[in-house]
């Protein structure tokens, strides 16, 4: 089988990643890296033994599918030249600055029968995917995502840059339509909102506990799943999963668990390999497009939310 022939569009903090990953990906042929920045796309190129460019225009016809990792405000204008041409594509979250936006996304998608990911790399998660199964009904669920201050993604909310990852995955595990949201954002370091607390009440009556911080001193990415029988919980950054789950008996009801195990691997590349295969195939990514709208809308519910509590 040939080669599905990618190039990725913007090579900064995370397109890099995606241009490490792919070069070393047997079934895929890195074509170029796209950059506006004089010299990035040189320098990664270089690294990953393919070739530079600064206008995504000059790749459109060398590439089956294209990764696009550059600013959210320019989404759009980077991915629909590709979705025109039938290009398979995955657009990094958020998938747009606007729902606006998103919905020209997956509305010019459909209509040229381009597939298009929304790239949600915590989906992929090994202690995600072992997690999510052993997750029926939660009725609490506690999320905690703490980052020390960055020199990226100053261009959008913490909510969007960091709580979407969160608010993915709640959608993804609740199965409920949110019924109302209390939230409080502040603008501590940036004119934009630093730290951010969600609350979350899904018709199915459970509630949801979110907080996302960009300033903080230590880095955390915890998340807490309370259900009838039992308790599920997810460390993201150490791979890990604990369950415990009660236990009834004639006499005092015990309490069993433990880690479960989980087989390590790198998110991002877990990402990459399924929508190798998604555009190789035909099939659904993992991330469809519309999974990335629903994040992006529970996203900007919870920003109007802070904007009208101020």
């Amino acid at each position: 089988m040939e080669r599905l022939r990618i190039a990725v569009i913007g090579v900064g903090h995370l397109g890099q990643h995606h241009a490490r990953l792919l070069a070393s990906m047997q079934d895929v042929e890195l074509v170029g890296v796209v950059d506006t920045k004089p010299g990035r796309a040189d320098e990664i190129a270089a690294k990953y033994g393919t070739r530079a460019f600064t206008d995504a225009a000059d790749v459109l016809a060398l590439v089956d599918a294209a990764i696009v990792a550059v600013p959210t405000e320019s989404h759009v204008a980077v991915a629909l030249p590709f979705i025109a041409r039938r290009a398979a594509v995955l657009v990094e979250k958020p998938l747009a600055s606007s729902m606006a936006d998103a919905d020209r996304l997956i509305d010019a998608a459909d209509r040229h029968q381009s597939l298009l990911a929304a790239g949600h790399t915590e989906r992929f998660n090994p202690a995600v995917t072992t997690a999510l199964p052993l997750v029926a009904n939660p009725r609490f669920i506690e999320v905690h995502r703490l980052g020390v201050f960055p020199e990226r993604s100053l261009d959008i909310d913490v909510i969007f840059d960091l709580m979407i990852h969160d608010l993915d995955l709640l959608l993804a595990c609740v199965g409920s339509d949110v019924v109302s949201i209390e939230a409080v954002g502040v603008h501590v370091l940036t004119p934009r909102t630093d730290i951010a607390n969600a609350r979350v009440r899904f018709a199915s009556g459970c509630i949801a506990n979110l907080t996302a911080s960009r300033i903080s001193r230590e880095r955390v990415r915890k998340a807490r799943f309370f259900q009838h029988d039992s308790y599920v919980s997810i460390d993201f950054a150490s791979q890990e999963v604990d369950v415990y789950r009660l236990v009834p008996s004639t006499g005092r009801p015990t309490i069993q668990g433990g880690k479960l195990p989980v087989t390590h691997d790198e998110p991002l590349h877990r990402e990459l390999v399924d929508f190798v295969e998604a555009a190789r195939t035909g099939r659904a990514p993992g991330v469809p497009a519309r999974a990335g709208r629903a994040a992006l809308a529970l996203a900007t519910r919870i920003a109007e939310q802070m904007e009208a509590a101020l």
